[in-house]
């Protein structure tokens, strides 16, 4: 009996799922599938070279912010390896991707893991799961600990957090967690005020720019300071006060009577 199921599937294991949740899962997945077809084998490992863009057109059901999300999660967890040191070019920094297979078991993936030394056929079988063997079924316990009341809204939230703590690290050289709680609240309690991403790396932007390289206040370039309800909107009143264009100055007109009214 055909359960609405008319087009082609990404085959997940449940065990997969509760190790890395749905959406890693699905993406580690399809990179497995890209793996086993792959002809890019580097320091004797098979990669996957894609853009973000790229990942859009296997999973078009997700942004690109999405997808950077994911990826951006399983690097962090170390599940997902990338690079762009495979690139010929310098200023091409499309990533390289891989498993890192060591940290799951053999079956996670329902098939062996990958040896570059054998060539992997084009054709993948993957074994068909009976629906009375996958266990308990896949509920909100592997979803992330969040109050959903608006899933799109969440969703969009989630992308903010991400790409304003990546941006915040890549400017300040430091490591902060986008699972930490506070800032967690810190950046939902801004975007619910209706403040945007724009004012959160206008907001990094100026204050990386006068803390950066001061030790006594390079401290505060963190995102409890940043962002919190006392300071988010003097810094975001500043920034705009800062870009103000300058008034020229009034000049008074020079009137020469000596030449009559006729003189223009």
């Amino acid at each position: 009996m055909k359960l609405l199921i008319e087009e082609e599937t990404i085959p997940l294991l449940p065990s997969l799922v509760h190790e890395v949740g749905i959406n890693g899962a699905l993406f580690l997945q399809q990179l497995h599938f890209r793996s086993l077809v792959s002809k890019n084998s580097k320091d004797g490992h098979k990669w996957v070279y894609k853009t973000y863009v790229d990942w859009t057109k296997e999973f078009t059901f997700w942004s690109t912010n999405t997808i950077r999300r994911i990826i951006y999660d399983l690097e962090n967890k170390g599940y997902l390896i990338s690079t762009d040191q495979h690139n010929h070019m310098k200023i091409d920094k499309t990533k390289w991707y891989r498993i890192d297979y060591t940290l799951f078991p053999k079956t996670s993936f329902g098939i062996g893991q990958i040896a570059c030394s054998t060539p992997p056929s084009a054709r993948v079988d993957v074994k068909q799961v009976q629906v009375s063997e996958l266990g308990k079924p896949i509920t909100k316990e592997l979803k992330e600990p969040l109050i959903i009341k608006n899933k799109k809204s969440v969703e969009m939230n989630l992308d903010v957090l991400h790409s304003v703590i990546e941006y915040l690290n890549n400017k300040t050289a430091k490591q902060f967690k986008t699972e930490n709680v506070t800032t967690r609240k810190c950046i939902n309690d801004r975007l619910s005020e209706g403040y945007t991403q724009e004012d959160f790396i206008r907001v990094i932007d100026l204050k990386t720019n006068q803390w950066l390289h001061l030790p006594e206040f390079n401290q505060y370039l963190r995102p409890a300071t940043l962002f919190s309800a006392s300071n988010f909107e003097n810094y975001v009143n500043e920034q705009t006060l800062s870009k103000k264009p300058k008034r020229r100055p009034l000049v008074p007109p020079v009137l020469d009577f000596t030449k009559g009214d006729d003189h223009v």
